[in-house]
């Protein structure tokens, strides 16, 4: 007897900023899936939304998200895009999202990697099966190796061993997943405010010299279906007007957004694009 494949699954989508919702659309829909697009207000580029189904909701009322996402029989929900962790005033909960926060406690309060895990459970017990977007988005996840013309020297792969130890020990206490180093000096390490905001703190910061690395790794214990480092023409771009030499990563745990596009912005802004490897991160890791 023939055993018939199961039908593609309908795909919820809650979108924050950036290009990636967009993406991991149009990767679903080629797949054969059904998308529903929730964008969060204030957050989600709107310029896309009307080629797509489509709910614009804020970020408070999750009683509409849920209700939206049944609405259209939604089985699977990825979360991608930055966004703003707003106040809970400014939120302004409605009793469904009152209700989650009450469940998830105390994780309200910790860091967005706490915050998210809490989230994501909540909305397994909904009947939502949470994906990462680099299991829609299939050649996402950045590769190993290096990726462009120029290269890192010995001094660089130092700062970014350094950086790979920074990163790490901010992505243990939840606050971080990068940093910058030049010469063995962090100039900045990545909070609230996100990569661009923080390379945008380096050019005032830069020693008179080489430039820095930028550095971005997987917090350790993360649930990688939800907030990977992400790269892509728009980091490469800040980057660049920073003054730094390259960016290093982890390979699989980070997304490299429009792969051929963000290869050749670093290429013409002689920048190096270098995914580390597993012994690389442990042993950055281990770097005072």
């Amino acid at each position: 007897m023939t055993v018939q494949p199961e039908p593609p699954r309908n795909l919820g989508i809650l979108a924050g900023g950036g290009h990636l919702p967009l993406q991991v659309a149009k990767a679903a829909k080629a797949s054969g899936r059904t998308v529903f697009v929730v964008g969060l207000e204030g957050f989600v580029d709107k310029s896309w939304l009307s080629e797509w189904p489509h709910e614009i909701v804020r970020m408070g009322a999750a009683g509409r998200i849920k209700a939206a996402l049944l609405e259209h029989g939604c089985q699977d929900l990825v979360l991608i895009g930055p966004v703003r962790r707003p106040s809970f005033f400014d939120m302004r909960p409605d009793f469904e999202c009152t209700r989650i926060l009450a469940r998830i406690g105390k994780s309200a309060f910790m860091g967005d990697d706490g915050l998210l895990a809490a989230v994501v459970k909540v909305i397994g017990e909904y009947g939502f099966r949470v994906l990462g977007a680099h299991e829609i988005l299939k050649e996402a996840l950045a590769p190993e190796g290096l990726l462009t013309l120029a290269a890192p020297d010995a001094a660089a792969m130092a700062d970014i061993a350094r950086g790979v130890a920074v990163a790490r020990a901010l992505g243990a206490v939840d606050v971080g997943q990068g940093c910058v180093v030049q010469q063995g000096v962090v100039l900045a390490v990545e909070a609230a405010e996100g990569t661009d905001a923080m390379l945008r703190r380096c050019q005032a910061l830069a020693l008179p010299a080489h430039g820095g690395v930028l550095v971005k790794v997987v917090k350790p214990g993360q649930d990688r279906r939800i907030d990977l480092p992400t790269i892509g023409p728009a980091t490469i771009a800040a980057a660049a007007e920073a003054g730094l030499r390259g960016i290093a990563f982890e390979a699989a745990g980070a997304i490299l957004v429009n792969r051929l596009a963000s290869i050749a912005a670093a290429d013409s802004a002689g920048l190096f694009l270098l995914g580390l490897g597993r012994d690389q991160i442990n042993q950055g890791s281990r770097t005072p």
